[in-house]
């Protein structure tokens, strides 16, 4: 079977300029501001949140559980805690 949402987020990248395929013309995803965090995961939560139509808490959410171990450990942790709470409250009303 056939990866499309792979093979759309893929071209949305590339294609795009997003992420270059040449060290000499860096796209936005190529450069990261303050660390290493996510250039070193093999897709950015950006990437995963922008292909899956995600809401941003459910992005902050991604973003968090992907860099928690490299960068902020229980504090993370404890926001991803919140962030689904605010979800409860927000979406489903609990």
């Amino acid at each position: 079977m056939e990866n499309k949402s792979f093979d759309t987020t893929h071209n949305l990248i590339y294609n795009r300029g997003l992420r270059s395929t040449h060290d000499d013309n860096a796209g936005p995803l190529d450069v990261q501001i303050g660390g290493q965090h996510y250039k070193d995961l093999k897709i950015q939560p950006v990437e995963f949140t922008q292909a899956n139509n995600l809401s941003f808490l459910e992005g902050c959410i991604v973003k968090r559980i992907s860099r928690h171990a490299s960068k902020n450990g229980a504090e993370d942790i404890r926001k991803i805690k919140h962030e689904c709470d605010l979800i409860l409250k927000l979406v489903y009303g609990e």
